[in-house]
C-alpha cells in the first residue's frame, strides 16, 4: 500500500518492579504529529519473531529509560544509582544492528544516543555529577518540558541545517553522558559544559540521537517538533525503498 504512513518501530520502556512494558504518550504522539504511524515493539529473544516485527517498520525511535549496563563499555558498576536491563540492551543492540546493516532511520532519545555511542564502541560517564566537575542541571525537575540549560550546535552538521541555529535551549533529565564519543558517530552539538548532546552517522541517511527529551516539548517547542519531523520524512524514504549504494533502503 504506496500511500500508507511510515511505520516507526518504538523501543519501549521498562518496570522491572511491575514486570511490565509502557510508554511515555510523548514520544507516540510526536510521530503521529510529524505523519508517522507509532507501533511499540516487542522485547523478544525469539529471532523469528524479532525479524518480523522489525521487518514490518521503516523506522526505529530509541526511547530513554534505564542505564546502559557498564560492562558493555568495558566496565564495572560503580554507583548504586545505576539501574540496567539486560533485556533491553540485547534487544536494541539487535534493532541497532539491523538498522545499520539496512540504513534503515534511527532516532535516539536520551538513552537512545547512550545506548548508540556504547554499541558503536564509546564509553559513558556512568554518574556525571560523580565523575565529572559540572554544575550545569542535566537532571531538571518538573515540568519536565520546560528548557533547563543551552547546547552549542556544531556548524556543517544536519542538525545546523534542519534548525538554522547555533544555540538552542533544551530541556534535560540523565545523570549519564557520552565520554569518549564512537569512531564512527560524529557530534552535532554540546552543553555549554562540553558534554556531547547530539550525534550522527555521517555515512547513513538518517541516525541520529538527541540526548535532550523532544518528545517532552514538541508541543510548544518547534526544534523538537522538527527533529521528530526529520525523522519521519527519512522513514518515509525507506518505505518507498530507496535505493542507496545498490542496496534497498528501507523496510524487507
Amino acid at each position: 500500500m504506496k500511500n500508507r504512513q511510515p511505520v516507526i518501530g518504538v523501543v519501549p520502556l521498562w518496570d522491572e518492579y511491575r514486570n511490565s512494558i509502557w510508554m511515555i504518550p510523548g514520544y507516540m504522539d510526536g510521530i503521529i504529529k510529524a505523519g508517522g504511524l507509532p507501533v511499540i515493539l516487542p522485547f523478544t529473544d525469539d529471532e523469528n519473531v524479532f525479524n518480523q516485527a522489525a521487518a514490518l517498520c521503516d523506522g526505529f525511535l530509541l526511547t530513554g529509560g534505564q542505564d546502559v549496563a557498564p560492562e558493555l563499555y568495558g566496565e564495572a558498576k560503580r554507583y548504586d544509582n545505576i539501574i540496567t536491563c539486560k533485556t533491553r540492551d540485547r534487544f536494541e543492540t539487535l534493532l541497532l544492528d539491523r538498522a545499520i546493516r539496512l540504513d534503515v532511520p534511527v532516532l535516539g532519545i536520551c538513552r537512545g544516543l547512550q545506548f548508540m555511542n556504547v554499541s558503536l564502541g564509546g564509553t559513558l560517564y556512568q554518574d556525571i555529577p560523580a565523575e565529572t566537575d559540572s554544575t550545569l542541571m542535566h537532571r531538571q525537575n518538573p515540568p519536565y518540558e520546560n528548557p533547563v540549560h543551552e547546547v552549542i550546535i556544531e556548524q556543517d552538521t544536519p542538525l545546523a541545517y534542519l534548525l538554522n541555529k547555533e544555540r538552542l535551549a533544551v530541556n534535560s533529565c540523565h545523570h549519564q553522558g557520552i565520554k569518549n564519543l564512537s569512531s564512527v558517530l560524529k557530534c552535532m552539538a554540546r552543553a555549554t559544559d562540553g558534554l556531547i548532546e547530539a550525534v550522527y552517522m555521517p555515512n547513513k541517511k538518517f541516525i541520529w540521537a538527541v540526548q535532550w527529551h523532544p518528545e517532552l516539548s514538541y508541543k510548544t517547542d518547534d526544534s523538537s517538533s522538527k527533529i521528530f519531523d526529520i525523522f519521519v520524512t527519512y522513514a518515509n524514504l525507506s518505505k518507498l525503498n530507496i535505493i542507496s549504494g545498490g542496496k534497498a533502503y528501507g523496510s524487507v
